[in-house]
């Protein structure tokens, strides 16, 4: 009798934790890009250690980026990205919390692309502000594919261009998200 109320109570503790964890969606090396043009150079920088969470249950969607993650073609612009634009040592991350607005309309359980809607706040340089954005979230094999891009503009965050190269980075910066998330 006792070795049965063991098993059953492990069965329930087991059935507990599988149902909490169900419908939950991570990386820890997801990828963002970000890209300005000008016409006196252009530039680009990766960061391929972004950490994606999704609750396909819920729609929330969370973001984080080490700012110090991303990396340029020339260490010269790294540098000055970090030390004197986003300043990382200050504000050492970048966060986006949100939602997918559209949730319902995505079928987690079917392979497909599926046309994603994402609404919440984006945090850079200790600035938050409130975004809309759209891209696609691709089921394969139950996995889950994120893309998605947007701009953001320099002077909403409150970095400071230096005048001397105010002419080499644009005021809006194309920012893409691609991450492949598999269930926790």
């Amino acid at each position: 009798m006792l070795k049965q109320k063991i098993i059953i109570g492990c069965w329930l503790v087991c059935s507990s934790l599988l149902s909490q964890a169900q419908g939950k969606f991570y990386t820890k090396s997801g990828k963002i890009t970000f890209f300005s043009s000008t016409s006196m150079e252009d530039i680009e920088a990766i960061n391929k250690t972004v950490i994606t969470l999704l609750n396909t249950q819920t729609g929330d969607l969370q973001f984080a980026v080490l700012m110090k993650g991303f990396e340029f073609k020339k260490a010269l612009m790294q540098e000055h990205f970090n030390r004197d634009y986003v300043e990382s040592n200050k504000f050492p991350k970048a966060e986006f919390k949100g939602q997918l607005t559209n949730n319902s309309d995505i079928n987690y359980t079917t392979n497909g692309t599926y046309t994603a809607k994402a609404k919440g706040k984006l945090t850079i340089h200790g600035q938050t502000k409130d975004i809309e954005t759209t891209g696609t979230i691709t089921v394969k094999d139950g996995k889950l594919l994120l893309n998605s891009f947007f701009n953001v503009l320099v002077a909403d965050y409150k970095i400071n261009i230096p005048r001397l190269y105010r002419d080499n980075i644009s005021k809006s910066i194309k920012v893409t998200v691609d991450c492949s998330l598999v269930a926790l």
